[in-house]
């Protein structure tokens, strides 16, 4: 129910492109994975936008996350071809030059020089598809890279005046998911909550979610911290139809809260099931 966010943590968001996403050419196999790789880490995705590949809309949207102050990663679109928009957006997002970044450019050449070497041609570096391949390195000015390790043809970070960071990476599962655990690894250890983070939730039958409320309301309110949720379901394959209604942040004041909403639901008279609990 609630959207309160950790309070020792900034929120992180994320960011698909591509026309294959909304046509249903492609599933969309991001989004759990970086639930997975944040909850790894014991954090948690806050939000994500889907969104085709119009630069205008890549623009607005790179711009709402880059005044967002969230830790963004976006997935698509900063190959080279002509439907690849995001490098381009996201220097208009933050009205900075575009630039060929020094250490891409190493990079670049020596993936084509292992290419020549893979296909057994020399390395021709004014050839023109060689010379049009660097524009994968071309970035917003002062643009950080982020490694690949699968071709070394690099992703980017760009930070906001805002204080948004917005990690951008290829729309391949195989190159992107590491690199944005190299990301988490890299700038962001010191708000890892591994261990100290836990949801408590039971299975609740003949309640209406609705004059549930004022309960989990009075729970956020008295127990700073906490985030209250509710999760109905109507068909469910084993509990039927049922409210999974819980408690979730640090250990300690979970146990309080949770206990506070058991004694809350009691005034319901509902019919319990199992009792939950998640790391």
């Amino acid at each position: 129910m609630s959207n309160t966010s950790h309070p020792h943590r900034p929120e992180f968001g994320l960011i698909i492109v591509g026309d294959e996403i909304l046509s249903g050419k492609r599933a969309d196999k991001h989004m759990p994975k970086t639930i997975e790789l944040l909850a790894e880490r014991g954090l948690s995705l806050d939000w994500a936008d889907y969104v085709g590949d119009s630069p205008e809309r890549i623009t607005h949207t790179l711009k709402r996350a880059f005044d967002s102050h969230s830790i963004v990663f976006s997935c698509g679109g900063i190959g080279a071809t002509p439907d690849d928009h995001t490098r381009q957006c996201a220097a208009r997002a933050l009205g900075a030059d575009l630039v060929l970044h020094p250490e891409a450019e190493v990079l670049i050449r020596s993936r084509m020089q292992d290419v020549a070497k893979e296909q057994g041609v020399p390395y021709e570096p004014n050839r023109d598809d060689n010379k049009h391949r660097l524009n994968m390195g071309v970035f917003p000015q002062g643009a950080t890279i982020i490694p690949n390790p699968y071709n070394k043809i690099p992703g980017f970070s760009c930070f906001g005046s805002q204080g948004g960071a917005v990690h951008f990476v290829p729309g391949f599962p195989v190159m992107a998911w590491p690199m944005i655990a190299w990301v988490l690894d890299t700038y962001y250890p010191h708000l890892f909550q591994t261990n100290a983070w836990i949801e408590k939730s039971i299975i609740v039958f003949g309640a209406m979610e609705a004059s549930l409320t004022p309960l989990m309301e009075t729970i956020e309110q008295d127990h700073p911290g906490i985030k209250v949720f509710s999760l109905p379901s109507v068909d469910h394959p084993q509990f039927g139809r049922h409210i999974e209604l819980g408690v979730k942040g640090e250990p300690v004041k979970v146990d309080q809260a949770y206990l506070a909403l058991l004694q809350g639901l009691k005034a319901f008279n509902p019919q319990f099931g199992p009792e939950l609990v998640r790391p």
